[in-house]
């Protein structure tokens, strides 16, 4: 995505620079812009506009939901419960742990998309004894059926794993 946006932008620059030098330099190019390319070269602005006015957005909110650990394509308990467990995790674990499915950034907790394997028996009883039993994490957080979710969506997506797979 990143890659297409930055090419585009090089490439529009690409396309002026070549205007330019085909018409003989800087002041040709203004003149024949302003007298015969002038309505060729806006309506040529307002397609590259146009086009980029709505393809840009389309790939940032196509890409948008894989980026954020998408829980949608699942069905039924899981995808219910999943889907509950990301949105516990972001809004109760994210600010301290990182994990990129869930767009998390933390610096204090450690960071879930390396800690190693994770399966839902690991993360609740971090979540019940506050993370190693040292102090570093509240104990007890979420309980019950909050943090059952909230382990069975790090334990899918972290280190990597995606939900459902």
């Amino acid at each position: 995505m990143d890659v297409a946006i930055f090419i585009g932008v090089w490439l529009l620059v690409g396309i002026g620079v070549i205007f330019v030098a085909f018409s003989g330099g800087p002041s040709r190019a203004r003149r024949a812009y302003l007298t015969g390319g002038r309505r060729f070269f806006t309506l040529l602005m307002v397609l590259i506009y146009v086009g980029l006015g709505v393809a840009v957005p389309a790939l940032i909110i196509a890409g948008r939901d894989e980026a954020l650990g998408d829980t949608s394509k699942l069905r039924g308990e899981d995808a219910g419960k999943l889907s509950k467990g990301k949105h516990l995790f972001i809004s109760t674990c994210a600010t301290c742990h990182t994990l990129s499915a869930a767009n998390a950034r933390g610096v204090t907790g450690p960071d879930l998309d390396r800690i190693g394997p994770v399966n839902e028996a690991r993360v609740l009883g971090a979540i019940k004894n506050g993370g190693t039993g040292q102090g570093r994490m509240p104990a007890g957080l979420l309980e019950g059926s909050n943090a059952q979710a909230v382990a069975a969506y790090v334990s899918k997506v972290a280190a990597g794993q995606t939900p459902g797979g």
